[in-house]
């Protein structure tokens, strides 16, 4: 990859790729007696935002988050690993990748997967404003198809916003007024 003046040095998803670990206790249960999807959200979102930060080199919001899949229910008693990399980047932009994996607290069992989620962060400045991010330079062949993965969730997702609003505009200038 050829660099451009004025344009941030791209890096590795090995620099900001990261794992995060938590074991599950009774305070993380629903009604059902596992553990709350939101409390794994929770994870998934920290360790993506920590890899968008160490990426972009400051400061980054999430903007959206797609495709969270349950594979499995989490238990109390299960030590979590959450792992996290960059997938794509644009101007000011990120996706992240990220893995949810269980095992058993006191067993040596292998981990086995029972999430995934795909989440867009944004750069920002002091002010909150979008900032830029340097590129980021896949690895491996692993690395470069979920790199052009990453680009056809990004086609999808603003073509269903422009599908979107352009209904919202039709049904207006139909005079019909929705929240």
């Amino acid at each position: 990859m050829t660099e451009i003046p004025g344009e941030p040095a791209g890096k590795p998803i090995s620099a900001s790729r990261t794992t995060l670990s938590h074991i599950m206790t009774a305070n993380d249960t629903n009604l059902l007696g596992t553990v709350h999807g939101g409390v794994i959200m929770k994870l998934v979102d920290d360790a993506a935002g920590a890899v968008a930060g160490r990426h972009s080199g400051g400061p980054a919001v999430t903007a959206s988050m797609d495709e969270m899949a349950f594979l499995a229910p989490v238990r109390v008693g299960d030590l979590v690993h959450v792992k996290a990399q960059c997938n794509w980047t644009g101007r000011s932009s990120m996706e992240i990748g990220v893995r949810v994996l269980a095992e058993r607290w006191n067993e040596s069992t292998p981990a086995t997967q029972v999430g995934s989620a795909y989440l867009v962060f944004t750069a920002v400045d002091a002010e909150g404003k979008p900032r830029q991010v340097p590129p980021v330079l896949p690895e491996t062949e692993q690395d470069e198809r979920r790199y052009q993965e990453a680009q056809i969730r990004r086609t999808h997702r603003l073509a269903r916003r422009r599908a979107i609003t352009e209904l919202r505009e039709q049904r207006a200038a139909q005079g019909f007024d929705e929240l």
